[in-house]
């Protein structure tokens, strides 16, 4: 495959291509990566047009990178339960209570919250979305994302502060 070829190839199915891993994930910068891996691995197996049905294997190969990502994502999650489970198992009685009394404090605090508030502070938080992400998501200003977050964790600290 020449250069030429590979190019038109991906311009062709590029846009295509991102915007299927993007329904799957939900991420749109996970979903370029994985579009751009799956064009890397074509480029490597150096694949004339005319002998294989391009565009299929593409999506094969894009879907593959996807659920192993996925897979990957999983197991990460996993072992963060795990080693924070560790964590809380190695913790003395007295700890273990200020920590369920503080995590009682926090879960109410953030009940307490109006959505909006709620909404931006665990995207940023638990999905660690970048404020950029969170505002072309909501469909607000970037400057809407600061002061939203601001008020949670101004909120969260005075609760907190029991």
């Amino acid at each position: 495959m020449t250069q030429a070829e590979f190019r038109e190839i991906f311009d062709q199915y590029f846009e295509q291509l991102r915007n299927y891993i993007f329904y799957r994930s939900g991420d749109t910068d996970l979903a370029t990566d994985i579009v751009q891996e799956a064009f890397i691995k074509l480029w490597e197996k150096r694949i004339k047009p005319g002998e294989h049905k391009i565009k299929g294997l593409l999506y094969k190969m894009a879907g593959d990178l996807y659920i192993s990502s996925y897979r990957k994502q999983k197991r990460t999650m996993e072992m963060r339960l795990i080693i924070k489970n560790d964590f809380v198992a190695e913790q003395s009685p007295e700890e273990k209570a200020q920590f369920e009394e503080l995590n009682t404090i926090y879960t109410k605090a953030l009940n307490n919250l109006p959505e909006k508030q709620r909404t931006v502070f665990l995207m940023s938080r638990m999905d660690e979305l970048k404020y950029y992400e969170i505002a072309t998501r909501l469909g607000i200003s970037i400057k809407a994302v600061e002061k939203r977050m601001t008020q949670a964790l101004a909120a969260l600290r005075k609760a907190l502060d029991y």
